[in-house]
This record gives C-alpha cells, sequence and structure tokens, in this order.
C-alpha cells in the first residue's frame, strides 16, 4: 500500500474548509465541491493558482516553509497537522519503501520501565506501535490473553494497532473503543508522514485497510493527531470497570519509542489497578525487561 502523498493530503484538508469558514462569500452559486476550490485556497495563501495546482499534483517540487506554513494557515491545521504536512512535503517523489531492521528499546527506557515495578503498569511501543516490552501489570491490564514473553519473539510480537481493530478480546476490553479508535488511525496517520519509506508501516495499513472496514472509514477521513495523553475506559475481565489516564514519556535516544504510562483517574480504578498489581507480584518473579538480540 502507497502511503499518503502531499497532494492526497492537501485535497483532503481542502475538502473539509468552507468558504464561510474562511470569510469568503459565495453568493449562492452551486459549487461542485463542498470545501474550498484550488484557486480560491492559492489566494488565500498568497500563491499562484498555477502553482498550487502544480503542488497538490505533485509536479512542483519542494515547496518553502513559508508556502507551506501559508496553507496550513488558511486550512487550519493544527499544531501536529501542521507537522504531517511539512513531513508530506519533504518525502522524495516517488518514495521507496526499504524494510527497516527489527526495532530495539533503547536501554534507558528499559530501565526506566524497569523502575516502575509493578505498581504502575507500562508498556514500551515502537514507532507502528509493537509491543516491545511491558511489566506484568501493563500486560495483564492491556492485554492478558496473549502471551506475556511474547514481545520478545519477533513473530509473535502484539501490534496494539492490529489488536485493536482485528481482535474481539482488545475491542471489547475498551469502553471508549470509537474514541480510541479514531486516535490510532490518526495517529498511524502522523507516523506515515514522518517514515514514508517504512515497508513494514506500510503493510501494517495496508492490512488493516483490507481487513477492517472500520479502519479504512477512519483511514479514509485523512486526521492527523499526536498520542501522548488521554483516557482509556475498560470492561476489564478480571477486575471489572476501570477508568484509567495514559500517558507517553519519550527518550532522546530513541523518539520512536514511546513508554506509555497507565494511572488511575478514580478510586475504584486505583483499587483495581491495586489488585492487578497484587496479583502480578503473586506471579513468578519478574524477570528484567528483554529485547531481541537478533
Amino acid at each position: 500500500m502507497e502511503l499518503e502523498s502531499l497532494g492526497a493530503y492537501l485535497k483532503s484538508r481542502r475538502g473539509r474548509v468552507t468558504p464561510a469558514d474562511v470569510g469568503l462569500h459565495t453568493y449562492g452559486t452551486a459549487r461542485r465541491v463542498p470545501g474550498l476550490r484550488r484557486e480560491e485556497l492559492a489566494q488565500l495563501a498568497g500563491v499562484s493558482a498555477g502553482y498550487y495546482t502544480r503542488l497538490e499534483q505533485g509536479q512542483a517540487g519542494t515547496a518553502s516553509r513559508q508556502v507551506l506554513d501559508a496553507l496550513a494557515n488558511v486550512l487550519r491545521l493544527d499544531r501536529a497537522e501542521t507537522a504531517h504536512l511539512h513531513n508530506l512535503a519533504r518525502q522524495p517523489t516517488p518514495s521507496r519503501l526499504v524494510r527497516p531492521r527489527p526495532e530495539r528499546p533503547h536501554p534507558r527506557v528499559l530501565a526506566l520501565l524497569a523502575s516502575l515495578g509493578e505498581t504502575t503498569p507500562a508498556v514500551v511501543l515502537g514507532r507502528r506501535g509493537d509491543v516491545l516490552a511491558w511489566n506484568r501489570t501493563g500486560y495483564a491490564l492491556v492485554a492478558e490473553h496473549v502471551d506475556f514473553d511474547a514481545p520478545h519473539d519477533l513473530a509473535r510480537r502484539p501490534s496494539i494497532p492490529r489488536m485493536f481493530f482485528l481482535d474481539s478480546l482488545t475491542r471489547d476490553l475498551h469502553r471508549n473503543w470509537d474514541e480510541l479508535a479514531r486516535v490510532h488511525v490518526a495517529y498511524l496517520r502522523l507516523t506515515a508522514g514522518r517514515y514514508p519509506n517504512d515497508a513494514r508501516l506500510a503493510e501494517l495499513i495496508g492490512e488493516l485497510a483490507m481487513r477492517s472496514g472500520e479502519f479504512a472509514k477512519l483511514w479514509a477521513k485523512g486526521d492527523v493527531a499526536d498520542c501522548t495523553v488521554g483516557t482509556m475506559r475498560l470492561q476489564h475481565p478480571t477486575v471489572g470497570g476501570i477508568d484509567v489516564d495514559y500517558q507517553v514519556w519519550l527518550q532522546p535516544e530513541s523518539p520512536d519509542h514511546r513508554l506509555e504510562v497507565y494511572t488511575p483517574n478514580d478510586t475504584a480504578s486505583a483499587d483495581a489497578l491495586r489488585l492487578l498489581s497484587n496479583q502480578a507480584a503473586d506471579q513468578q518473579e519478574p524477570e528484567a525487561p528483554r529485547h531481541l538480540d537478533r
């Protein structure tokens, strides 16, 4: 599956901004498109209609930061969407997909995970949402139906996006699945803009689009968002209803990898997390987080 082009993204964002949004008067004339026309966007951004048309068609070469920022301003893009626009503009055309080496979390990320012990659930995620490591409480919270050691085996390494859209048990776990599904897809699109040559990422997006109609519909919307904080409302098979806030910690040495930490947002959820933590402590002595050596 080909990842998104600059022209396709501009066209999708142009379609969601109406003339009224930017103060244009249409005087009741019929319009074939719901959003801005190319020449309207070009005029508002201070570029020629011909140049913008070539830009959207992928024939204008590299756009300057000033032009991109002007387009982002007219299109009302937020910070993540603007970053995505710049990422797409830097892509060579056409892009050649390459297969990156297996991901390995930085030792400092693993040390930070180990320092949390079992009182705080945590998961280390790779750039494509693969689970690279987790503590036992994090495992019990988000995926206790899979093998705890699966992240250490590349062939069995859990993929959170794949589980989220293709695994019924993961779906049943999340009471706010619809909300989180939009976040997952929007973050995957942001990642695709950062890594347009990642063949594994392209394969993941293609697989999800083919196998999940809901993913395909959300992907077609073109939304982009970062994923740093939020709330998961769970119906856990062991401890029942539990609401947790997630927050992401990043390490400068490995910006692709995210340590996602979960904290309770009410007393009942705190009690449920303590129960999960105690159950984890009752199991075998936790091993130090591992990663692939190959």
